[in-house]
């Protein structure tokens, strides 16, 4: 049987249940009270103390304005510096915007035109398709291959398809990788690094789960490969220390690209928080050691999830995560149809987020957040197993 880790002082085992709902974002309130939630990307944990210190300041300082300056920037240089040995958060090629997906469509807009392709890794965050539609691009469908690592084939034939023409086209690359939680290497990222530039295909790499990565594997910023001088990253504080509704992120151009990440209007610059500025650069600069922390209870939860689904639900195949705080099940072998979070959600109450919203490779999975207590994760998988 599946044991529970002895430690109890990481940040994933200080709040109750109880502590939990008295929650009032999304994950706490789309669902009724007799669910449990894990299916949005929000972490189970109180606020890092250095962050509720700078916040705690600022209020008591009526520092309530607007953001302005680069000191999210140096923070997040700093951190990359020491957590990856990359200096590539020059703040002369940043710009400061309100999140990672508002900050991928305004680079977006300045690589490509209305009509044009944006080459996506399917099954991928939904909102990659959302956002891309939206803003009058084409999404083109480069699946992941086997374990769930990026085909160079595939995103060949996706390059090929989407620069058809004379196009322009881009590649919105998730890295580390929502929702199967894949961490790519540094030689899948110079092949990819590579493909782009025979094709013409400006790449946007979204790194927001870049300091989840967890035992074992290595975060590799896309911008640090060869190749890379004309792409362009966004970075985010946002899931590794839980600050979603705190907004603020950094668009980063290499340095081919600097020029062009120059024309961000000056009204982009507007969208992010103050107060979010403020809390992400602290958490950079103090929050290694609550962030180190949070990976520790990680990596027990996706060794304890393993064990948990081995025992009460054999039928799901699961690779454990290298990054992220996600799960990716396929649930394809218990005959619930394509949407298996329907009947988790119905028949045992427990809210997963259901895998057709990711693309092609969705249909029939279900993406489950570990980033939660090892109490609650256990209940989770026995209510799963009991819906069967």
């Amino acid at each position: 049987m599946s044991s529970l880790p002895n430690d109890t002082t990481g940040p994933l085992q200080q709040l109750s249940l109880t502590d939990l709902r008295l929650r009032t974002s999304a994950k706490w309130r789309v669902h009724g009270p007799d669910v449990l939630p894990l299916w949005i990307a929000e972490m189970d944990v109180p606020l890092a103390e250095p962050i509720t210190r700078a916040l705690t300041e600022a209020l008591a300082h009526g520092d309530t304005g607007y953001a302005a300056g680069t000191a999210y920037a140096e923070a997040y240089d700093g951190f990359a510096r020491e957590r990856w040995g990359w200096d590539g958060v020059a703040a002369d090629r940043t710009s400061l915007v309100a999140d990672v997906m508002t900050g991928a469509v305004e680079v977006l807009r300045l690589v490509t035109g209305p009509g044009d392709a944006v080459v996506v890794n399917s099954p991928v965050y939904p909102p990659f398709y959302g956002f891309v539609g939206h803003m009058d691009r084409r999404v083109v469908e480069a699946p992941l291959g086997t374990g769930h690592r990026i085909d160079p084939d595939a995103l060949e034939a996706a390059f090929r398809e989407a620069t058809a023409g004379g196009r322009h086209a881009a590649f919105l690359l998730c890295s580390p990788h929502n929702p199967t939680g894949t961490v790519h290497t540094r030689d899948e990222l110079a092949a990819v690094a590579e493909l782009a530039g025979a094709y013409g295909v400006r790449v946007v790499a979204d790194e927001i789960h870049a300091p989840v990565v967890l035992p074992g594997a290595e975060h590799v910023p896309f911008l640090s490969v060869p190749g890379a001088e004309g792409a362009f990253a966004l970075l985010s504080a946002s899931k590794a220390w839980n600050l979603a509704g705190l907004k603020s992120a950094l668009a980063v151009a290499g340095p081919a690209a600097a020029a062009e990440l120059a024309r961000l209007p000056l009204v982009v610059s507007h969208g992010p928080s103050h107060w979010g500025v403020i809390a992400h650069s602290a958490a950079l600069r103090h929050g290694g050691a609550w962030l180190d922390g949070v990976l520790t209870g990680l990596d027990a939860n996706r060794k304890l999830f393993a064990g948990l689904l081995a025992e009460h639900l054999p039928g799901v195949r699961y690779r454990q995560p290298d990054g992220t705080y996600l799960a990716w099940l396929d649930c394809r072998d218990l005959g619930l149809g394509d949407d298996p979070a329907a009947v988790f959600l119905e028949r045992g109450r427990v809210a997963l987020a259901g895998g057709t919203p990711f693309g092609t490779g969705g249909a029939g999975h279900v993406r489950v957040t570990l980033a939660t207590s090892p109490e609650i994760l256990t209940e989770a998988v026995r209510r799963m197993a009991a819906a069967l």
